[in-house]
């Protein structure tokens, strides 16, 4: 705030005049205070207004604006005086503003200060109208947007932890590593953001002020941080709501998957109030995440980018991260499987989790459900290990492989592969997974830097410290196979 903004006030307008000092009708204004005399010592950003004709000679005037020019005051507005070309002459030195009035001074103080003040009670309004708009009761994003918009006459956005939009839109950028309200300008306009906090930011609240608004984006903050609080109690709500179907959905999962004789009537029931399929034919999935993946809150993830494949499959919340089957009234034809598990492919690549994921073959009826999903697990885990096929593999394409994950997972194989592979891990570089690596690729020097995303020559040093420490000739078969069946069952026994 400005004199220059007051100055254009319509009771100052008509009754005020500037009578020097115009270089400083810019100076910050805080404040607007009335004084009886000139003694008085003014604070920085004050309007004094002398609410009566200054007694005696013009010194007092002139006191008064060095007094102004010393503590930063704003101007000086005297009551009906004129005084000397003198002091006119030091408010244009000082770049004091001198101004004089023949109206009530009282009044152009009431005027000014409620100028002052608006946008405090602007401010108040708009969080008056915010918390009246939504209320006690839970809304969603959709809603929340809605009525900001309507409230700010601007864009406004719901966005996720990654800056995608989840309702509304704005076209400026959160900055989603800073957890706090932000204020940014863009051109033409202003975007405000406010982060919907639980553990981390989980949702941001965006809008965006341009033109005529922009001037107002001061008071909008705090109306955010109402909005910022309903999206929160939503959150929460809502993941409640998601975990308790969660929990329900696994447990069914796991009642079928035990399934040993043909399912119950209440089984049944259950089955169809999730709106499951038991007949037909089922392919299983699976889309393993790292743990620290929250699968709850990611399961509309997964089913948007099955969905956005074309993949209607019923997809449930399972060990380490979902498992799923899509089912068919008949038994698809191995191109139908093909076309389903490239579908999924892409999907996958989409999530952008970490995932590895694993496909099974068609398999009929409730029993083939369960079938089916245990392919799937099992492809998976081998995923898991496999980078060189993007951790993606159909069950179809593993053969061998399957037969020696089963043979791997035996109680004997196991801790005979660590102790045969014990020597590589106090040595530096991840010498088990290279040696995997480099067994995949058919000891390829060149595929195994490529796969793990070092230099080749690096792959060379490390190969030949395997041969040396385990005092091993990876050219010979035999040992070739024992190394690999023992690095694939070290590497699958290890958490993620």
């Amino acid at each position: 705030m400005s004199l220059r903004r007051v100055l254009a006030l319509p009771g100052w307008a008509e009754h005020v005049r500037v009578l020097a000092g115009t270089a400083g009708l810019d100076r910050p204004l805080a404040t607007v205070q009335a004084t009886v005399d000139a003694s008085r010592a003014p604070a920085a950003g004050e309007l004094v207004v002398v609410v009566r004709p200054i007694a005696g000679t013009d010194w007092q005037i002139d006191a008064l604006l060095r007094r102004c020019a010393d503590s930063g005051a704003t101007g000086v507005l005297l009551p009906g005086t004129e005084p000397l070309t003198a002091s006119r002459l030091l408010a244009d030195r000082l770049a004091v503003p001198l101004l004089s009035t023949g109206a009530s001074p009282l009044d152009l103080l009431v005027e000014a200060r409620l100028l002052l003040v608006a946008p405090e009670l602007d401010r108040a309004n708009l969080l008056l109208a915010t918390h009246r708009a939504l209320g006690d009761r839970l809304r969603p994003p959709e809603e929340v947007v809605a009525v900001l918009r309507r409230l700010l006459r601007g864009p406004v956005a719901v966005l996720d932890d990654q800056g995608a939009p989840l309702a509304g839109e704005v076209t400026g950028r959160v900055r989603l590593d800073e957890p706090v309200p932000q204020r940014t300008e863009l051109a033409g306009g202003v975007l405000l953001a406010h982060p919907v906090l639980l553990q981390r930011p989980a949702l941001w609240l965006a809008a965006e002020l341009t033109g005529p608004a922009a001037a107002s984006a001061d008071i909008v903050p705090p109306a955010l941080a109402v909005a910022a609080g309903a999206l929160q109690r939503w959150l929460l709500a809502n993941r409640l709501e998601l975990e308790r179907d969660a929990r329900s959905r696994t447990a069914l999962l796991g009642d079928l998957l035990r399934l040993d004789t043909e399912p119950g009537a209440d089984l049944r029931r259950r089955v169809a109030d999730a709106g499951w399929r038991l007949g037909g034919w089922h392919v299983g999935l699976h889309i393993g995440v790292p743990a620290a993946v929250d699968t709850v809150a990611r399961t509309p993830e997964v089913v948007r980018a099955l969905q956005a494949e074309n993949v209607e499959a019923v997809v449930v919340e399972h060990g380490d991260g979902w498992t799923g089957w899509v089912s068919s009234d008949h038994e698809p034809t191995a191109e139908r499987v093909r076309s389903l598990a490239a579908r999924l492919q892409a999907a996958h690549r989409a999530l952008r989790l970490g995932a590895h994921t694993g496909v099974g073959r068609p398999h009929p009826h409730p029993e083939g459900l369960a079938a089916t999903v245990a392919e799937a697990l099992d492809a998976a885990r081998l995923a898991a290990t496999r980078p060189e096929t993007g951790h993606f593999l159909h069950v179809d394409q593993l053969g061998m492989a399957q037969l020696l994950l089963e043979w791997t997972r035996t109680d004997t194989f196991e801790p005979a592969a660590r102790a045969l592979l014990a020597p590589l891990h106090p040595a530096p570089g991840d010498l088990v997974r290279t040696l995997a690596a480099y067994l995949d690729a058919e000891s390829s020097i060149a595929e195994t830097a490529t796969v793990l995303g070092i230099h080749r020559n690096t792959v060379a040093a490390r190969v030949a410290r395997i041969e040396q420490l385990l005092g091993v000739d990876l050219s010979r078969p035999d040992e070739r196979l024992a190394l690999h069946l023992a690095s694939r069952a070290v590497i699958l026994s290890e958490p993620d």
